[in-house]
């Protein structure tokens, strides 16, 4: 009898030859490379082009990672939204250092940012959330993010009547939820290759607050 708990995966093979990247043509600015290759994600029309994986570490120093959705990004950081009770919240209120992950297979493609998280502004976080279907934002209020809950009808439950509740008036901005920007220090730049000879190019943050540009081994 076959175990169904055991795959020998060994034999997948995908060949990567839809591009390549030169650490002499790059933009000596990460975040110029950032928007151009984001904005071919969502050219080719990938589903989801702003999800990637937050990795946080807890007091232990057990990591841990989930899948967020990219909300904003300048030359000041990457933001993303949450609920301040949540693992990662708690993740980051202890150690803020975090890594975001994107992996975009359909161009062969990935970006890792190792930085340092900080709430965003009030301000910011409020702009947001109104600008969040109503239903999203009810939401926010409703799950208490990563606590232990006995069923899901409980939480339907309690979503109807939060939306009974509001149903003739605005959903008041919760004080236990907003963003965090990541600071990156590092921003590396994956682009899948032929025979596993991938292009990696990294930058990292120097002390003049510009950018070193390293090819680094695949």
């Amino acid at each position: 009898m076959t175990d169904k708990t055991q795959r020998d995966l060994s034999d997948y093979r995908q060949r990567y030859l839809q591009g390549g990247l030169d650490e002499n043509d790059v933009p000596k600015n990460p975040f110029e490379l950032f928007s151009d290759w984001f904005a071919q994600v969502e050219e080719a029309q990938l589903i989801e082009p702003n999800a990637m994986v937050v990795a946080t570490v807890d007091a232990d120093g057990m990591p841990s990672t989930r899948t967020v959705l990219l909300k904003y990004f300048d030359e000041s950081g990457f933001v993303f939204y949450t609920n301040f009770s949540s693992e990662k919240a708690k993740h980051i209120e202890h150690n803020p250092q975090v890594s975001l992950q994107f992996l975009w297979l359909g161009l062969e493609r990935q970006v890792k940012i190792q930085g340092i998280a900080e709430k965003v502004s009030t301000t910011e976080s409020l702009k947001y959330f109104a600008s969040r279907p109503k239903g999203s934002q009810i939401g926010a209020w409703v799950s208490h993010q990563s606590q232990v809950i006995s069923n899901k009808q409980l939480l339907l439950n309690q979503y109807q009547k939060m939306v009974d509740k509001f149903k003739h008036g605005e959903v008041p901005f919760p004080d236990f939820w907003g963003g965090y920007r990541i600071k990156p220090l590092k921003i590396e730049f994956w682009q899948g290759g032929d025979n596993r000879l991938h292009d990696r190019i990294e930058y990292q943050r120097n002390n003049a607050n510009g950018w070193q540009i390293n090819r680094l081994a695949p």
